[in-house]
C-alpha cells in the first residue's frame, strides 16, 4: 500500500485529525480504547507519523540539555543516566554538553541553547565567576533551568542537592575518630556553594573536637591533575598532616598518586576519605573510604522537576535534599 498521511488515517478510523494526532503524542485527554484502536489500525497500514514536524508546530523540540563541569567523574555519568532514564520515559532526547569547569563555555552553551534549540536545562555550574547575569536569558525565554550538585545560591530555580555540610562533619569527625588531629581540606572552588558548605563542615567538626582551625590545613588545588600533584607534594613533605580530606575524587586520586611515589603509607601515615562515587573505590590499595552521593536519584530527582515545570507550564522552585553515606574501607583504619 502506498504512504499515507495523517488525513487519510483520520477519514479511514472515521475520526478527526486531532484525535488521531492526541492518540501519536501519547495526551492523557483521549479514550485508551480510541487511542488502541488508532494505533493498531496504523500498525495495519504502516503509518508512521511525522513526530519532528509536530513538535515544530506546537515550537517544542522534545529535546533537553545536560550541561556538566566532566564525564570522567563517576558522579556525573551516573547523574546523566538517571536524567535520560526520566527524559526516555517522556519521550524527550537529551544532548550533553561539557564545560570543563571553564565558565566561558558555560556563558556560550547557555546563549546557544536560549533560541530554542532545547526545551529545558539540567545544569551542574562551573563555579568560575560570580557574574551570572546570562543565566537571565533562559527566564525571559520561559525556559525551565534545573540545578543539581553545583548550584548558584543567587539564581532562583529549582535545585537538586546533597546534605553536603552534613556529610563533610561526619567525614571530618570520621577522621578524628579514627586518630587524626591534623586533618587537611583538600578543595578545588570554595566560592561554589557546594564548597563552602563542605568547607564549613569540616570547619565545625574541628571545633566540636576542640581541635583549633589553622588556615594551612586548607589546600587550594586545582582542575589540573600535575598541578594537583605538585601541590600536594608539597604539603604532605611540609605540612605533613595526618589525615586527608578530599572534597572532590580528582584531589583523593591524585593524593594516591603522590603517597606512592613518595613512600607515604596510607593509612598508617596518612588516612584519606573522599566524596566520590567511584565504582572501582573498593578495588584501590587501600581501598577508599567514600562519602558516596546517591549520584543517579540526583539526576532523577532534577529531571523531574524539571519536566514538572515543563508540563505545567510554570517555573519550579522546590530544593530537594537527599542524603549522602559514608562507606568507611581501609584507608581510613
Amino acid at each position: 500500500m502506498d504512504k499515507i498521511d495523517i488525513k487519510e488515517l483520520a477519514r479511514d478510523l472515521n475520526l478527526s485529525t486531532s484525535t488521531v494526532s492526541r492518540a501519536f503524542r501519547g495526551n492523557s485527554d483521549i479514550n485508551a480504547q480510541t487511542k488502541e484502536r488508532i494505533l493498531a489500525r496504523a500498525r495495519e497500514l504502516n503509518y508512521q507519523p511525522n513526530l519532528y514536524a509536530s513538535s515544530l508546530r506546537e515550537k517544542k523540540s522534545n529535546t533537553i540539555a545536560i550541561i556538566v563541569p566532566e564525564l570522567a567523574n563517576n558522579f556525573f555519568s551516573q547523574a546523566i543516566k538517571g536524567i535520560e532514564k526520566i527524559a526516555r520515559s517522556k519521550g524527550y532526547h537529551t544532548l550533553i554538553y561539557v564545560t570543563d569547569d571553564e565558565y566561558q563555555l558555560e556563558v556560550s552553551f547557555i546563549d546557544d541553547l536560549s533560541n530554542g534549540r532545547v526545551d529545558g536545562i539540567i545544569m551542574s555550574a562551573s563555579g568560575e565567576s560570580k557574574d551570572h547575569n546570562y543565566l537571565n536569558k533562559l527566564k525571559k525565554k520561559h525556559m525551565p533551568l534545573v540545578f543539581f550538585d553545583r548550584v548558584y545560591d543567587d539564581i532562583d530555580v529549582a535545585k537538586v542537592t546533597t546534605n553536603d555540610y552534613e556529610s563533610s562533619f561526619n567525614a571530618t569527625k570520621h577522621l578524628i575518630d579514627a586518630g587524626c588531629g591534623k586533618v587537611a581540606f583538600l578543595v578545588i572552588n570554595k566560592s561554589l556553594s557546594i564548597g563552602k558548605m563542605r568547607l564549613q563542615g569540616y570547619v565545625d567538626a574541628l571545633a566540636a573536637a576542640g581541635i583549633p582551625y589553622k588556615k594551612e590545613l586548607i589546600i587550594d588545588c586545582s582542575n589540573d591533575h600535575k598541578k594537583n600533584y605538585n601541590i600536594l607534594s608539597k604539603v604532605l613533605t611540609t605540612i605533613k598532616p595526618d589525615g586527608l580530606f578530599a572534597s572532590v575524587e580528582r584531589l583523593a586520586i591524585a593524593s594516591y598518586y603522590v603517597c606512592q611515589d613518595l613512600g607515604i603509607n596510607i593509612p598508617k601515615k596518612v588516612k584519606v576519605i573522599s566524596f566520590s562515587s567511584l565504582e572501582i573505590a573498593p578495588l584501590l590499595n587501600p581501598s577508599l573510604t567514600t562519602i558516596t552521593q546517591p549520584a543517579r536519584d540526583l539526576g532523577v530527582h532534577a529531571a523531574q522537576l524539571l519536566f514538572k515545570s515543563l508540563e505545567s507550564g510554570e517555573p519550579a522552585h522546590e530544593h530537594v535534599v537527599l542524603k549522602s553515606k559514608i562507606m568507611p574501607r581501609r584507608s581510613t583504619m
